[in-house]
């Protein structure tokens, strides 16, 4: 979409929130606030982001530093106007309309916002409001409507009880031309508060002989601000609800819906099943017909097809098809486990490759290591890669058998057929083929009585 850009409003603390942090900053199913309208408003390319800071400016410009934002600094929060006007100077020479948006809206729909902007170009107006209707309008500010075109904003201090009925409200978020920068020199601080809104704005374009437009929308929770931790964990729980509803009519079975998380953006396969207890974090793609059991948490992790993962810990991983993790496994990032692979319970991997049909059995740790096909890892064992100040690599070639309780100290490669005895320290290179012992040959002494 051409021809427009964004003011996020973000330099509240949040008192409500109970918190050091910015209130934008507080996550929703992973993600901060201030982020959700960034991912909502950049599909449409707009010609510039432009946000507001003010408190804890610092955490909120470092999070987005590699995004392509530029920031405005409002020292002290007098009023959404003023905040606005904060970013009149890189809008000195604009003349594209302006989405002014709260960054605390999080679940706000690029749809929405399209057509926001396209009714405000298509009816040539300054300013354009979304309004929706809600249950409980107390504390919004009511849309007063004449032969069903816009009036006027009447905040509730101000509200007759007749106009504190309406259940139509302002959603703060609003299309405004490049009138707006006029108008807002215009605002004055007549109120309780003394602060400048950005309500005031549109009166003033109305009274100046400017065209004001409606856009109404039926999802209420669109508009849905953010201002406390029990709003923030209702929000939770409509994504919640809806990322279920998508998953179960695409014929993804879950045991217990209320007894699972399962992050917004989680691309699950048909007929994988959920089962109780589990946690699937952000950045998280399942496969078909995989089964997840109790009290497993996945987080950044691609799982394939048929894929079994029970009372485990998954955190960016790459797993391949019908791999078998668990119980009380840890799978850590760079752990890229391939076809049929088996990782046995109280088990750890770590940024390693792991070919097909190999077993890592329970009590072991596969740290920085290439282990290759059909290679049996015997209880107990562990990738000593840790000199005490660099990691080393283990590489284990095909068809390899290590018994149980092994050390195996990197850097070392172990050939191909090779087979470590139970209980052996391996400090240098195995051929392949070969038979490794090392460990202290059994002695038989006679036992000295009491």
């Amino acid at each position: 979409m051409k021809n427009f850009s964004v003011v996020i409003l973000a330099a509240g603390q949040g008192t409500r929130m109970k918190s050091l942090l910015p209130k934008v900053m507080h996550k929703l199913s992973g993600k901060p606030l201030v982020k959700w309208i960034i991912d909502a408003v950049s599909p449409l390319k707009p010609d510039n982001i432009v946000i507001v800071v003010g408190y804890g400016h610092k955490i909120v410009e470092e999070y987005l530093s590699k995004n392509n934002i530029k920031f405005v600094y409002q020292e002290k929060q007098l009023g959404t106007a003023h905040a606005v006007m904060q970013a009149k100077e890189i809008f000195k020479n604009y003349n594209g309309d302006i989405l002014v948006v709260s960054g605390d809206v999080p679940l706000i729909k690029t749809a929405t916002i399209s057509n926001l902007i396209k009714n405000n170009k298509k009816n040539s107006s300054s300013v354009t409001i979304l309004s929706t209707e809600v249950k409980d309008s107390f504390g919004y500010g009511r849309i007063i409507r004449k032969n069903g075109l816009f009036e006027r904003i009447v905040e509730e201090k101000d509200a007759n009880l007749n106009e504190r009925q309406i259940k139509e409200i302002n959603s703060g978020i609003y299309c405004f031309d490049k009138n707006l920068w006029k108008a807002l020199l215009k605002v004055k601080p007549n109120n309780a508060k003394k602060e400048y809104y950005i309500t005031d704005t549109i009166e003033i374009l109305k009274k100046s002989g400017h065209k004001v437009s409606m856009l109404f929308i039926k999802d209420e929770i669109e508009v849905k601000g953010i201002n406390s931790k029990v709003e923030l964990s209702g929000a939770e729980a409509i994504l919640k609800e809806q990322k279920i509803k998508e998953l179960l009519n695409s014929g993804v079975g879950i045991i217990d819906t209320n007894n699972v998380y399962i992050s917004y953006d989680a691309k699950i396969g048909q007929d994988s099943v959920i089962y109780p207890g589990v946690f699937i974090d952000s950045g998280v793609n399942i496969g078909k017909k995989c089964v997840l059991k109790g009290s497993s948490y996945i987080v950044k992790s691609k799982i394939a097809d048929e894929s079994i993962i029970s009372y485990s810990y998954v955190d960016g991983a790459n797993i391949g098809k019908k791999v078998k993790i668990g119980p009380f496994a840890h799978i850590r990032p760079g752990s890229v486990l391939k076809e049929n692979v088996k990782i046995g319970n109280f088990s750890e991997t770590k940024k390693s490759l792991i070919e097909k049909n190999s077993k890592v059995n329970h009590l072991s740790y596969i740290g920085d290591a290439q282990i290759g096909t059909n290679v049996n890892i015997g209880a107990g064992t562990i990738t000593c890669n840790y000199d005490g100040k660099d990691k080393h690599q283990t590489i284990i070639e095909q068809d390899v058998f290590v018994g149980s309780n092994a050390n195996i100290v990197a850097p070392v490669k172990i050939g191909r057929g090779a087979l470590i005895a139970a209980g052996s320290t391996i400090t240098h290179d195995v051929p392949k083929g070969k038979l490794a012992i090392a460990r202290a040959r059994q002695e038989l002494k006679r036992r000295i009585k009491k």
